[in-house]
């Protein structure tokens, strides 16, 4: 594992080819954290405390991002981004807002920030914004997808047999079956795989800002839009945009996203010029969208529109023969040296029997976890701790002695970090999601993603008052 000394200190780790991601952060915990994570994820970092120091890192060295908080004495987030783009005007910069302050993340994606983190924020989230920013950093295999388990390959061999056609493809599966990483492997073995892959997770964008992130905006289309930008469909002109979560999309956004689907033209927000579209379109979701539609919370229209060839993804414990591929290429990923990983008997036997019921991004934390805390380069099965409800971690042998709180392990800190804060809102508020949302700063769809997740991790919820 990588140590971490001041707030100027490179870090270095991982497979990373491409420029390094700058963090600027003054909560030094926070920083060291994330840089961590990122640079066992197979990125490296640089981390800085204060605005001044990232623009002489940007001079100094080769970003590829910006990942800064908005909250910085002597020069804020805003600031900053304003002042890294007159030197690099295509460096991406993503800031890092606590709640309470979503109004001002919306005013920076309109005055060019390429994303937002809402803190506190799960590592694995961390490690998603990075790779859509910085590409071809985390090998995923020779050809994207791993498939040793025959159920995994005939999903793989229906993909392949779709891709050389325009069909909207709608992918469905359990979350993290790894709905994601199909959709990529459609779009590069199609005939548009040297144009964009641009793909938008719509539960994780608040209401507010959905529609003018898909469809784009003139200036002036409302308070804040001080210069025209374009959506997620232009951006996608010529290749594919994926809709990530499609049926956590708002109802009365669904009819605006179908007329766009087809007309194969979008208007931006503000403007009256129909631009005319060339998008292939994939979706995926985790939810049976017929019973959406049947219950009244999807539109049978726009399903009929996305579902013209359905792909379902079969969860982990149904291929088995893929468990321990995936371990292996996990612990390379997050594998600080080039010495391969040994996992003995016991933990194989282990990972090959549990039922993961978080798929392959459960199977991805039990592994980040136990390459933490391994000696040497061998995986034993005391190493080995699984997510027995949304709060504690069940550890395979009790004499695991827990390492000192360095910052390495954000995704545990942070996840933990979250779900108290959403937690104390909805005791503070006697289980009312809305006025829960209202504390949190934070949209009620989001919140109510956030629940029904903790719900299916097994986490106990205060009694819940309607919405």
């Amino acid at each position: 594992m990588n140590s971490f000394h001041g707030s100027n200190e490179t870090v270095t780790g991982g497979t990373s080819h491409a420029g390094a991601i700058l963090v600027v952060e003054d909560d030094a915990p926070l920083r060291d954290a994330m840089c961590a994570t990122l640079s066992l994820g197979g990125y490296d970092t640089v981390g800085v405390s204060d605005a001044k120091q990232a623009l002489d890192a940007v001079q100094s060295n080769d970003i590829s991002l910006v990942l800064s908080d908005v909250q910085m004495p002597v020069m804020d987030g805003h600031t900053l981004m304003a002042a890294l783009h007159k030197q690099l005007a295509d460096l991406p910069v993503v800031l890092l807002t606590a709640y309470g302050s979503i109004e001002k993340a919306v005013e920076a994606m309109r005055l060019g920030a390429a994303d937002y983190l809402v803190k506190p924020f799960e590592g694995e989230v961390l490690l998603e914004l990075a790779s859509r920013f910085v590409r071809g950093d985390v090998a995923r295999g020779s050809d994207g997808v791993i498939a040793e388990d025959e159920l995994t390959k005939q999903s793989l061999r229906l993909a392949e047999r779709v891709a050389v056609s325009d069909a909207t493809v709608m992918i469905s599966g359990e979350s993290g079956t790894g709905k994601e990483v199909f959709a990529r492997h459609i779009h590069d073995h199609s005939p548009r795989s040297e144009s964009p892959f641009i793909a938008i997770n719509c539960a994780a964008i608040p209401e507010s800002m959905l529609e003018s992130i898909l469809f784009g905006y003139e200036k002036g289309a409302f308070t804040g839009a001080y210069r025209s930008r374009a959506g997620k469909f232009e951006q996608a002109n010529g290749g594919t945009l994926l809709l990530d979560e499609i049926s956590e999309m708002d109802i009365s956004l669904q009819a605006k996203l179908l007329r766009v689907l087809q007309e194969r033209e979008v208007e931006r927000l503000g403007g009256s010029t129909a631009i005319p579209l060339d998008v292939r379109v994939l979706a995926t979701t985790n939810r049976n969208l017929s019973e959406e539609v049947s219950l009244g919370r999807f539109r049978e229209d726009l399903f009929y529109r996305l579902n013209v060839f359905p792909l379902s993804l079969p969860s982990l414990r149904e291929r088995t023969k893929d468990i321990m591929p995936l371990v292996n290429h996990f612990c390379q990923v997050f594998q600080a040296s080039h010495e391969p990983v040994v996992v003995d008997s016991e933990a194989t036997l282990l990972l090959e029997s549990h039922s993961w019921p978080g798929n392959v991004r459960e199977l991805e934390n039990v592994v980040h976890r136990a390459v933490i805390l391994m000696s040497g380069n061998k995986i034993s099965a005391q190493e080995l701790s699984f997510e027995s409800s949304g709060q504690e971690l069940a550890a395979v042998k009790v004499n695991v002695v827990p390492e000192p709180d360095d910052g390495a392990s954000l995704e545990n800190d942070l996840k933990a970090q979250e779900q108290q804060s959403i937690l104390n809102a909805l005791r503070a508020e006697k289980g009312n999601r809305q006025g829960a949302a209202m504390r949190l700063g934070i949209s009620p769809r989001t919140l109510r993603y956030k629940l029904a997740k903790y719900k299916k991790e097994g986490l106990h919820l205060p009694e819940l008052a309607s919405m």
